[in-house]
């Protein structure tokens, strides 16, 4: 029979808890279910908090974009008008279209205020900063703007622009480039003042343009250039700005160069640039200048080798020029003067050419001024066709006989025509010789004065491209100064017509060739040079510099032949040579002109290609900025530069020096 069970009975245990205990606990889980829902709408309210500021930024930005928008395109048909006004040369009409550009900017920086703080946010507060960077360099640039014309108003009318002041009254039209020069160099005191002011503007353009970084922007955009441009402008008024300061110096050395506190007399050096030297070309003929009052005339001119029959050698010619081209050098080893400009700095080589000059009878000069065929290239251009007495015409148009200019062919085919002198045996005369061997250069003379007479007589209509022409000549190293007076010479240099090398804190490159075969082959070689550059992690510069020479032309055996050739590659003191490839020679490197150079010889035949490398490390490390100084050789044209760094490659045609930057 079974036990009874034996029930337990359910004890509630909340039956023994006080009533206060009970509150607590219910208290204390209601506080727990809070804190569990607490942060959670707390996050949701933060979030939505956000999407509405994120919102609300969103528009407002796109009210204020369309607001921007309107006033950049009022902007942009603002400055379209400048630029046609410009075009026109009409000043008063310029000087209206930049008050009204500088109403449509100033537009725009009201409304640029409105998103001016979003400045401070990441990733687009860069480009919200560019913008005002542009804005305030716009301002300023149009304000030195204004300062210029207000500068030019009083030559106006001298400089080809219209409605400007009549200076020179009723007979204006009538009055030549001559008159124009004497008025401008009268008033050059009134101009220096003016200089400092300008320069203050453009201090302002220059340091809100830097601060700009293109390569945050891309190369295009709808197949619009948009780094190259923004790189553009900055190399402008980089120019502009240097142009301005340095111009200041050269000014007030201006009455000095031009002879109107005293006349000045200068040794004029014809360098052909189709035989190229390392000041720019082979120094073939001399004329002696006299500038008085800003009048020039010439007291003799004559063939360098006459200059040369005079000067007793005495210096030990460099080591290239004695093994190369041998000639005269093969009997004695001394310098002759035609040769002396051999280093690339053309004041250096003129500290030698000068004193062998005053050995030979060239006395009482005041400075040297070197100039190449390319200026009377450029002149020609605007004046047209010339004739002078007793030697014929001469002009630009492209001749079939040296597919060059037809005044280049001239020259040439005058000074270089070969053959044998023979004497009577009897009397000792010459009774047979090639024309002009004589003088082989006394076509230089009467056709400077014709080129002279011709430009100084132009009408008004004609000044402003000739004076382009002149700066073209200045800026692309086709004319270059050296004066005796120490002041004079470094306002000069500093403005750039010294043909120095320059030091520069980063990389450095300056090539320079020598034509060491007495033809005029460099009238149809031309070159191009590929930079590769290699930044390792640590900074270190590895660069690989391969200069392509080529010559299209048939040899002729005149003008076109077998090109020896010296090269020498400039670049920042203490580099360290890895390989070099394509010479036949190559020297140790050396330093000169405080820097390193490397250097070697090799032929360029014609309808041929040769091809030179130099692999180098530079002495130092490169952090945030890549930066180069390139240095053009004077007497050449623009050739093909290619830099390519990482995935960038900047290409340009050296025409003058060029600075360039590259972020990394």
């Amino acid at each position: 029979m079974a036990e009874p069970s034996i029930l337990i009975p359910k004890i509630d245990v909340t039956q023994n808890v006080p009533v206060e205990q009970k509150a607590v606990d219910n208290n204390d889980k209601a506080q727990e279910i809070i804190k569990e829902k607490k942060p959670r709408k707390t996050w949701v309210k933060v979030a939505f908090s956000l999407l509405v500021l994120v919102l609300v930024i969103l528009v407002f930005n796109i009210i204020s974009g369309f607001l921007i928008y309107g006033k950049v395109n009022k902007l942009m048909d603002s400055s379209k008008v400048l630029m046609q006004a410009a075009q026109s040369q009409d000043l008063a009409q310029i000087k209206n279209e930049i008050g009204n550009t500088k109403k449509s900017l100033n537009g725009l920086a009201a409304s640029y205020k409105l998103v001016a703080w979003e400045k401070f946010l990441p990733f687009v507060g860069a480009y919200i900063s560019d913008g005002e960077h542009a804005i305030r360099a716009g301002q300023a640039g149009l304000d030195a703007g204004e300062s210029v014309l207000d500068v030019m108003d009083p030559y106006a009318d001298l400089l080809g622009f219209k409605n400007g002041q009549d200076v020179l009254g009723a007979k204006t039209g009538e009055e030549t480039a001559q008159d124009r020069i004497d008025f401008i160099v009268k008033t050059i005191p009134d101009l220096i003042p003016q200089i400092d002011m300008i320069s203050g503007k453009m201090k302002i353009v220059q340091e809100e343009i830097s601060g700009i970084n293109p390569n945050r922007y891309p190369d295009k955009v709808k197949g619009i250039a948009v780094r190259s441009q923004i790189k553009n402008i900055q190399d402008t008024v980089n120019t502009a700005s240097v142009f301005l300061v340095n111009g200041k110096p050269l000014l007030e050395s201006m009455e000095f160069l031009l002879g109107v506190d005293a006349p000045r007399t200068y040794l004029l050096l014809f360098q052909n640039d189709k035989e190229l030297r390392p000041t720019g070309g082979f120094m073939t003929a001399y004329a002696i200048l006299k500038i008085d009052k800003a009048k020039v005339s010439t007291v003799t001119s004559n063939d360098i080798y006459s200059l040369d029959a005079v000067y007793k050698p005495a210096i030990q010619a460099p080591e290239p020029i004695i093994k190369y081209i041998k000639g005269p050098y093969i009997l004695s080893q001394k310098w002759r003067l035609r040769d002396m400009n051999w280093s690339p700095d053309f004041a250096e080589s003129m500290k030698i050419v000068v004193p062998a000059t005053e050995k030979a009878g060239v006395t009482g000069i005041d400075g040297v001024i070197a100039v190449d065929t390319q200026v009377l290239v450029n002149i020609l251009n605007v004046i047209g066709p010339i004739g002078v007495p007793g030697f014929g015409n001469f002009s630009t148009e492209i001749s079939a006989e040296c597919n060059c200019p037809q005044v280049i062919h001239e020259l040439e085919a005058f000074a270089d025509v070969e053959g044998p002198i023979i004497w009577d045996p009897l009397t000792g005369k010459i009774i047979q010789r090639p024309p002009n061997s004589d003088n082989r250069k006394k076509i230089i003379g009467p056709l400077m004065n014709s080129i002279l007479a011709n430009a100084l007589g132009q009408p008004k209509e004609k000044i402003s491209p000739l004076l382009q022409a002149g700066y073209k000549s200045l800026i692309e190293k086709h004319v270059l100064f050296y004066l005796l007076d120490g002041n004079v010479q470094e306002a000069v240099s500093n403005f750039g017509l010294g043909g120095a090398i320059t030091d520069y804190q980063g990389d450095y490159l300056h090539i320079n060739d020598a034509n060491l075969g007495g033809r005029k082959s460099n009238l149809y070689a031309y070159e191009t040079v590929e930079q590769d550059i290699q930044v390792a992690g640590d900074g270190t510069v590895t660069k690989t510099v391969t200069i392509t020479y080529q010559n299209p032309e048939k040899q002729d055996g005149w003008l076109n032949s077998l090109l020896p050739t010296w090269v020498r590659v400039y670049v920042p003191k203490g580099s360290e040579l890895v390989t070099s490839e394509g010479l036949e020679t190559a020297q140790a490197p050396y330093e000169d002109l405080g820097k390193t150079v490397f250097a070697g010889f090799f032929k360029l035949r014609p309808e041929g290609v040769s091809k030179v490398t130099f692999k180098y490390k530079l002495p130092f490390k490169v952090s945030k900025e890549y930066k180069l100084l390139i240095q053009k050789q004077p007497g050449t044209d623009g050739f093909l530069y290619t830099i390519n760094l990482g995935k960038r490659t900047e290409e340009f045609k050296l025409i003058t020096d060029k600075e360039v930057r590259i972020g990394l």
